[in-house]
């Protein structure tokens, strides 16, 4: 199965801070807050005497680059800037073997300023950049009816263009008979396009992915478990990952409940809920059970969490993927 995915290729900026330091800058911590130009600029001030470590990532291509690296095809189409984080992605893309659809505008590549306090929490500061300006006409059609699923994230509805981007995605794959799955991606998120998302959810999804959190603001309910349940009477399979709990899986209103995988101390939360996400598309388009395809998610989020970064070296990636096969076998054909 070929993976084809709308997202925002960023550049992420990581830097560690204390709450003290979040409190001077007017953030909260734990979300993903859209940031103008001014406010880069104040973030970058604030921190421009700390450590650093920049890499590719953005939460549906993170996603793409770890199904890629796990061996399943992926294509990604996003805004790159004509600038030099731009040209930096695009050898990323090119290195992990993703298939890139990204389109090169006369603007600054997206940015993703991370950071990380001491109890892991990563609080997200997003520049969308060159990402504002990707809409329908640059969708390729022919690639969207050649895969076999359709991924985005509820990070696509903050622009008009994007969004018109991924309506037309949509449409293809209801035409095509395509699986889609969707990220709800940010409890913000849900709360601005709550009525909208579940449309989304109900008309045109196969799989929804949620934390605990967005779960809540989508279904009006505060039990993680109960909220599963209730998205699992709008689309096949239904997600909620519940941090030291787990998460719950509604498969056909059948209720799962996998554990959490890794009892190491979290360094960087970053990339978890992606990472949890290109685990269980793995294993749904190599044909393992639900069950099975939530337990890999699970053992990839708690292995992406102890280092810094939201993607696997490719070292990392051999190891992850002898640790798939040695821990769930290889599945019968479906």
């Amino acid at each position: 199965m070929t993976v084809y995915s709308i997202g925002n290729p960023l550049i992420d900026i990581l830097c560690y801070v204390d709450d003290s330091d979040l409190e001077s800058l007017g953030l909260s911590k734990g979300i993903m807050l859209l940031v103008d130009e001014e406010k880069r600029t104040e973030i970058l001030e604030a921190i421009k005497d700390r450590k650093k470590t920049v890499s590719c990532g953005g939460s549906a291509p993170n996603t793409m680059v770890t199904l890629r690296m796990l061996g399943v095809e992926t294509t990604l189409a996003g805004g790159i800037g004509n600038d030099e984080y731009g040209g930096i992605y695009r050898s990323r893309l090119r290195e992990s073997g993703v298939h890139d659809e990204t389109e090169v505008f006369q603007a600054a590549t997206g940015t993703s300023i991370i950071l990380l306090t001491p109890d892991g929490e990563r609080t997200m500061n997003t520049y969308l950049g060159a990402n504002r300006l990707f809409d329908a006409d640059r969708i390729r059609e022919e690639s969207v009816r050649n895969a076999g699923l359709f991924y985005f994230t509820g990070y696509m509805w903050d622009t008009p263009q994007q969004k018109s981007a991924v309506r037309k995605a949509l449409s293809i794959a209801k035409e095509c008979g395509m699986k889609v799955a969707f990220d709800l991606a940010d409890p913000f998120a849900v709360g601005r396009y709550r009525w909208e998302f579940l449309r989304l959810i109900e008309n045109h999804c196969d799989i929804v992915f949620a934390n605990s959190e967005e779960a809540r603001f989508l279904c009006s309910r505060y039990d993680a478990y109960e909220c599963c349940r209730s998205m699992g009477e709008l689309c096949p399979i239904a997600i909620v990952k519940d941090g030291r709990k787990g998460s719950y899986i509604s498969d056909h209103g059948r209720m799962l409940e996998i554990p959490l995988y890794g009892t190491k101390k979290p360094v960087d939360t970053t990339g978890a809920g992606d990472t949890y996400a290109a685990g269980f598309l793995y294993g749904y388009a190599n044909g393992y059970s639900t069950e099975d395809s939530g337990n890999i998610a699970s053992y990839l989020a708690g292995e992406i969490i102890t280092q810094i970064g939201a993607q696997f070296s490719p070292q990392k990636a051999e190891e992850v993927r002898r640790g798939i096969t040695l821990g769930f076998g290889t599945p019968s054909p479906s």
